[in-house]
């Protein structure tokens, strides 16, 4: 066996654990596998992993899968303090703050390390051992033997049908009438994060990065739109994360919506409030969208739902 697996297969099953009341914590075994599985679907190939609602929602799925005791899966605990472990004398694990912050204390907040982080990152030997599938195997072997030996053939059964909690949320997000998530449970800020992002995603990739109300579709080379995911009936009222209470929308639209200048009809047109001022010969004047059937996902069983669009226009268009 190389000597660089022998020291990571020392260090990663011999991680630094609080004791607590419940046992000793899981949290930073937990976070290791999980940096491990987004390697090895793809989603992470750069050594760069931020705090998103993949890396969050992969976590969650596996504590739920792994860990039968009360402990709390916080998610920032072990993101922090992993980087007090070491091998061979040295941390592995290491967070880069975005330009103008730091990070120099647990940030127990997912969406405050949202805010600060720019990424976290493996060294980079080891990240190399991970990228490689019979290494990484070897790797995920020893974590679960060592920190979860009686959850094991559980968590690899789940893992192979491909069931889980990121199958259940990702199925209540797009409605789909076979989905188990009947109810959801906004118990931790986590899973509010993870479903906002997921959320986010699944909007923008129905609507193609394409404005709902002006067609407009602009995005970079490195893959990010400059169209918003936007709840119809805001999520502080609702709390609903469906694509039924969503739509894309560019900026200036998303404000206009918010606020009550524009809205949409039960037959998907756009309507106008007169309530505001602008040069109506504009190319780009808003009172030339009015009458518009919105530019909605290809499946209309994507489109906003007529009950949350009645509600928009019942409390937030200004008639």
């Amino acid at each position: 066996m190389p000597h660089t697996l022998q020291t990571y297969l020392h260090a990663l099953t011999h991680l630094k654990r609080g004791g607590t009341r419940y046992g000793i914590a899981p949290h930073k075994p937990m976070l290791v596998l999980t940096l491990m599985e987004l390697v090895e679907k793809g989603i992470v190939t750069n050594n760069r992993f931020e705090a998103n609602a993949d890396l969050v929602g992969h976590f969650l799925e596996n504590w739920q899968l792994l860990v039968a005791t009360p402990h709390q899966a916080d998610f920032t605990q072990p993101f922090y303090y992993l980087q007090s472990d070491k091998a061979n004398g040295a941390p592995f694990w290491y967070l880069v703050p975005k330009p103008g912050c730091t990070i120099n204390a647990h940030i127990k907040s997912v969406n405050t390390l949202a805010e600060v982080l720019d990424h976290g990152e493996l060294r980079v030997d080891l990240f190399a051992l991970i990228q490689d599938s019979v290494s990484r195997t070897v790797l995920q072997t020893a974590l679960l033997g060592t920190y979860f030996p009686d959850r094991k053939a559980y968590f690899l059964a789940a893992k192979h049908s491909g069931e889980g909690y990121l199958h259940e949320v990702e199925a209540y997000i797009l409605q789909e009438p076979e989905s188990k998530y009947k109810t959801v449970h906004i118990d931790t800020e986590e899973e509010v994060f993870v479903r906002n992002g997921l959320f986010k995603r699944h909007i923008i990739q129905l609507y193609q990065s394409t404005c709902a109300f002006t067609g407009m579709c602009l995005v970079s080379r490195h893959g990010h739109s400059f169209v918003d995911a936007c709840h119809i009936v805001p999520f502080s009222v609702s709390h609903d994360d469906r694509i039924g209470n969503g739509i894309a929308l560019c900026p200036n639209m998303h404000r206009a919506f918010d606020r009550g200048l524009l809205s949409i009809d039960k037959d998907y047109r756009i309507i106008v409030s007169p309530h505001f001022t602008e040069d109506e010969t504009h190319e780009y004047s808003i009172r030339k969208l009015k009458g518009r059937r919105i530019n909605g996902p290809q499946s209309t069983r994507y489109f906003p739902q007529l009950d949350k669009l009645n509600w928009h226009r019942e409390h937030i268009f200004k008639a």
